[in-house]
């Protein structure tokens, strides 16, 4: 039998954020309202990160996929031309066919997950620390680092460019 926590209702209601946002953005037909769901699934995302004490990557996911990548996708959407049409009717058969997959998929991964052994034995977490992390980004990979932001910093003075071109035709 589970044992009923603080952890474990905390994890329900984030787990039930990311899933919910997961099922809005397959189900929205609008492309904004699609990446607001996906900025809410990746949300819960960071938050789960947080139940696992691993308060960094909930920080780096907030920041990079939350916040970069879905103002990325808007600025997208903005900067392009496109018809937003609603599609004529769904076919019932489709949406029978697909729930039925998709039932079918969750019924295979939790009869994996019940019947996987996990090993009881946990990382030593002192050997991987933030500091260490910064360490070796900085000292061991500092040329790749920096191509890399120098990279994103040619495209994002390429798309720029390119969206004073769009605009000027």
């Amino acid at each position: 039998m589970i044992q009923v926590s603080g952890e474990f209702i905390a994890f329900f209601v984030v787990s039930c954020f990311v899933i919910g946002g997961a099922v809005f953005m397959i189900h929205l037909v609008r492309v904004v309202h699609m990446v607001l769901a996906l900025a809410f699934s990746l949300l819960g995302i960071a938050g789960i990160y947080v139940l696992l004490n691993a308060e960094f990557l909930a920080v780096v996911q907030v920041l990079i996929y939350t916040g970069a990548v879905s103002i990325l996708m808007l600025f997208g959407i903005m900067l392009t031309r496109h018809r937003d049409r609603e599609e004529e009717g769904t076919r019932l058969w489709h949406s029978v066919i697909s729930f039925v997959g998709v039932g079918a998929l969750f019924g295979i991964l939790i009869h994996t997950i019940y019947h996987t052994p996990f090993a009881g034995r946990t990382a030593e977490v002192e050997h991987y620390s933030t500091a260490r992390l910064g360490e070796t980004v900085f000292k061991k990979y500092v040329i790749p680092f920096e191509a890399v932001s120098v990279l994103l910093l040619v495209a994002l003075v390429g798309a720029v460019i390119l969206a004073g071109k769009e605009r000027n035709t």
